[in-house]
């Protein structure tokens, strides 16, 4: 049974050149019929599959960017939204949003259709690394944007940073984090740069243009970002989030459980019934598809048993608390150290991971070389 909804807003009034998910230009898009079509998909998972939303806990806006919509077009979405899934077992109804796009209405709008956590994206505090990712917002605007949320009564707000940047100095860092840490919010995201294909920066760093840290520079800046969150109360929950005690991300959390979320809109990923799908991304092609009354999915995978087994681990591993012994068996019906007792004897002789009665867990060792970690459990490691 599905424990989140993930509904994709392919809009953006800037694209930034490190992102590589599914997005447009918001100028000339068919922004009102998409939003239609997205309570189109809803209705139609529905009708396939009638208990579908009954457990739902979590709900994200991701994107793109769904602050680029208007408040009205906000409102109209949230409706669509609340007509189909029920609320009785939601926890956490989330959106993304940009710092420079987040007016008071739209704020009103969001806290209105049942909005209860923002997820800011701020990256960098610092002018000049701001402009290299091609963010348009200011620091101004991001101090003036968290009052106005908290002005509505939106005060479960994330912020995103990143390091590991191209020219990023140690110093830019710390003081992000000074900056980010002095806004005194109950949760903090932060993620190093990944280059990725068909991106902006990926073009520059096949051309030789692209100087990122080096790997031992943006080891430390991690070092920092875990002792700075700890002495300021935020515990490290998993590799890059951060938050006070009850206040973890609930719909990141279903992706880091393995369990079943539902994937709504144009590119989204979805994981239902055993099987993880995409939907259709170019977007009149997704609407085509809702407007012929067939649910836009492009491709399909029934997930394997050894799969299942793999996704448990380089998935739970990403938790600080780790893959528990009990959980594992409860959810494959077999004990991990039958299945993985040789990877986990080398991975503890390594001290990459913590192996106690409870189950197992990344060291601090291991958080640094995690991706490492998590292939020993791929299929032909």
């Amino acid at each position: 049974m599905a424990r989140g909804v993930y509904i994709h807003i392919p809009f953006c009034h800037q694209i930034c050149n490190y992102c590589d998910f599914n997005k447009v230009f918001f100028k000339n898009q068919p922004v009102d019929e998409y939003i239609e079509a997205i309570g189109t998909e809803l209705k139609l998972i529905q009708q396939q599959e009638p208990k579908a939303f009954q457990q739902i806990e979590t709900i994200y806006l991701g994107g793109g960017t769904p602050t680029s919509l208007s408040a009205s077009q906000i409102s109209r979405l949230l409706e669509l939204i609340n007509d189909i899934i029920p609320t009785n077992n939601l926890i956490e109804f989330a959106s993304e949003a940009n710092p420079d796009e987040l007016s008071v209405d739209k704020l009103q709008a969001l806290k209105a259709g049942g909005i209860n956590r923002l997820s800011m994206g701020v990256q960098s505090f610092d002018t000049d690394l701001l402009k290299r990712l091609g963010r348009t917002h200011s620091n101004e605007q991001v101090y003036e944007t968290i009052e106005n949320a908290k002005a509505v009564g939106l005060n479960n707000i994330n912020i995103d940073l990143m390091y590991g940047l191209p020219g990023q100095t140690m110093e830019q860092w710390e003081d992000s984090l000074e900056k980010a840490l002095s806004l005194n919010l109950p949760h903090y995201s932060a993620y190093s740069l990944i280059v990725e294909p068909k991106t902006v920066f990926y073009i520059q760093y096949a051309k030789g243009k692209l100087h990122l840290p080096s790997e031992d520079l943006e080891a430390e800046m991690y070092d920092l970002l875990m002792n700075e969150m700890e002495r300021n109360g935020h515990h490290q929950y998993e590799i890059s989030n951060f938050a006070r005690d009850g206040l973890i991300s609930t719909h990141n959390k279903v992706y880091w459980d393995n369990d079943e979320y539902i994937g709504i809109g144009a590119g989204a990923h979805g994981y239902l019934k055993g099987i993880r799908y995409s939907n259709i991304g170019p977007i009149r092609k997704y609407l085509d598809s809702i407007q012929n009354g067939n649910r836009p999915i492009f491709s399909e995978h029934e997930v394997t048993f050894d799969e299942k087994c793999e996704e448990q681990m380089f998935l739970g591993l990403r938790k600080t608390e780790g893959v528990t012994f009990e959980s594992f068996k409860r959810k494959l019906g077999i004990s991990m150290m039958e299945k993985y007792q040789t990877i986990l004897t080398k991975l503890a002789s390594d001290e990459l991971i913590i192996v106690d009665h409870i189950g197992v867990r990344l060291s601090r060792k291991g958080r640094f070389v995690g991706n490492e970690v998590f292939q020993q459990f791929l299929l032909g490691e």
